[in-house]
């Protein structure tokens, strides 16, 4: 197992652990501080292991912080104007 893997596992563990605790602002800062480790860490799994082994990654990832995708689909969708 490379680095990168092993990070992404531990960045995996790190998000679930983070989701079962109590927060007074819906979690927004921890997926904050998710999504900015997350983003380069999923660079470095692409880098080492190769776009599949990015694209399962960034899969998990999108799984584990999917309200802040729905967010973002949102604003994208009034921006654009649909």
């Amino acid at each position: 197992m490379t680095v990168s893997l092993l990070l992404a596992c531990i960045w995996v563990v790190l998000a679930n652990v983070l989701g079962m605790i109590p927060s007074r602002d819906n979690h927004w800062r921890r997926a904050y501080a998710l999504i900015a480790v997350g983003i380069p860490l999923l660079g470095f799994v692409t880098y080492q292991n190769g776009p599949w082994w990015g694209l399962a990654f960034m899969i998990g990832g999108m799984s584990v912080l999917r309200w802040p995708l729905v967010y973002l689909g949102r604003w994208l969708r009034r921006r654009v104007g649909f």
